[in-house]
């Protein structure tokens, strides 16, 4: 049984009063919503009470949800929009950038193979990279960072953000490609001081 087919069940299974499925979703699904969050607003009890706020907007919608989409699609436009009406409440946005911190990069450092690993400076170059993208994705504007953050981090598809983002897939495509551009443009002067090599 697929994902999405074992959540459509807890689904109909919460609209038909089934309070524990309903936790059930909220267990499966917490992590992953708390980590988008994280990209938005970078206070962690902050996160916590916009991830609980919008798991009560989903369980007050949920009886009429109607599974057009996936529940963590649905979910996740959810979180993004009432993370942005926290951000309009508190009359702030989220920091341009962040400390420089590798426990924040995670998903990136797991990607950067450099080829001398292991030494003192590929460490710190890889902390770097890894810094240097997190800053670069945290000063896009807003509907790139959550186009980019939902496909690189979340590894959602051009079809799933696009419904999360409503809007067309094409737009989808642009904000990633753009976001791609700005963060490659951060990271190339780096790239080029390690005389040519790629990683």
């Amino acid at each position: 049984m697929s994902d999405r087919e074992v959540d459509r069940q807890l689904v109909e299974r919460v609209q038909h009063g089934d309070k524990q499925a309903f936790e059930l979703l909220v267990s499966k699904y917490q992590r992953r919503l708390m980590r988008l969050l994280s990209r938005f607003i970078r206070d962690a009890g902050e996160v916590e009470d916009v991830a609980q706020e919008a798991f009560i907007k989903a369980y007050r919608a949920l009886p009429s949800f109607r599974g057009e989409s996936a529940f963590y699609t649905w979910l996740y436009r959810i979180g993004i929009n009432t993370a942005k009406n926290h951000l309009v409440a508190m009359r702030r946005r989220a920091p341009a950038a962040i400390e420089q911190d590798s426990g924040d990069a995670e998903a990136f450092e797991d990607n950067i193979q450099l080829s001398d690993i292991g030494t003192p400076e590929s460490v710190l170059m890889s902390k770097q990279i890894a810094a240097t993208v997190n800053d670069a994705m945290d000063s896009l504007p807003e509907e790139l960072r959550t186009a980019i953050t939902l496909r690189e981090i979340e590894g959602l598809s051009y079809e799933e953000i696009a419904a999360i983002m409503n809007c067309p897939i094409g737009t989808v495509r642009s904000r990633i490609f753009r976001a791609r551009e700005a963060i490659a443009e951060r990271l190339r002067p780096l790239l080029d001081s390690r005389g040519g090599d790629r990683w």
